[in-house]
């Protein structure tokens, strides 16, 4: 009777409520799961709660992005970005923080990023603007970058960004490839098993 009490959204609480209704608004969380985690909470010692609360705010407001690739970082340059060890003849460029978390997990790319932040989408109203498409281009005005790799979702919308950051780049002479497609028609990098997406940037093909 009390879980049914509890489902039908008459809470005992309205701070049970107030908590419920916060997990509730994260991807993937309905109403039943979000009660589910608030009981829990508050069922661990106080002091779990208080780092749980205290970690997530310190990401939401201390979190950055990187001034040069635009990746999440801790501080105004990332640690890859900061890295001499890596090549820096290579570039990848990927839509999405996540993409280069999953190139990282393959560890088949030694070279840097760029995080475009998304790809153009006229029917979502997202156009060149709106992505980090000029910080791109200046970064390429310096010589440093021989390879630029297309890391881009195989989509309608990825194949766009693909055409026009190859108008771009091509007059700078700069060797323009994408990963190769065995990263199936319409995917997301993230979540493409690491052995296929390892693959696929080992064998990038020359655009």
């Amino acid at each position: 009777m009390e879980i049914f009490f509890l489902i039908m959204h008459s809470y005992p609480s309205q701070l049970l409520e107030n908590g419920v209704e916060q997990l509730s608004k994260l991807p993937g969380i309905g109403k039943r799961t979000a009660l589910r985690l608030a009981l829990w909470l508050l069922k661990q010692d106080e002091q779990v709660t208080i780092d749980f609360a205290k970690n997530v705010l310190s990401m939401r407001i201390d979190m950055q992005y990187c001034e040069r690739c635009h990746n999440l970082s801790d501080k105004t340059v990332c640690d890859i970005c900061e890295s001499p060890s890596r090549d820096s003849s290579l570039l990848c460029v990927v839509c999405d923080v996540r993409d280069v978390m999953a190139i990282e997990n393959t560890a088949s790319f030694r070279g840097y990023y760029h995080v475009l932040g998304g790809v153009i989408s006229p029917i979502e109203g997202i156009s060149p603007r709106d992505l980090n498409l000029e910080s791109l281009f200046e970064r390429l005005k310096n010589g440093t970058v021989q390879e630029v790799v297309l890391a881009l979702p195989s989509t309608m919308d990825g194949e766009t960004t693909q055409f026009y950051i190859h108008k771009h780049i091509s007059p700078m002479g700069i060797k323009l490839t994408t990963i190769a497609k065995g990263v199936a028609i319409g995917d997301e990098l993230e979540y493409t098993d690491e052995v296929t997406l390892g693959r696929s940037i080992i064998n990038r093909v020359e655009i």
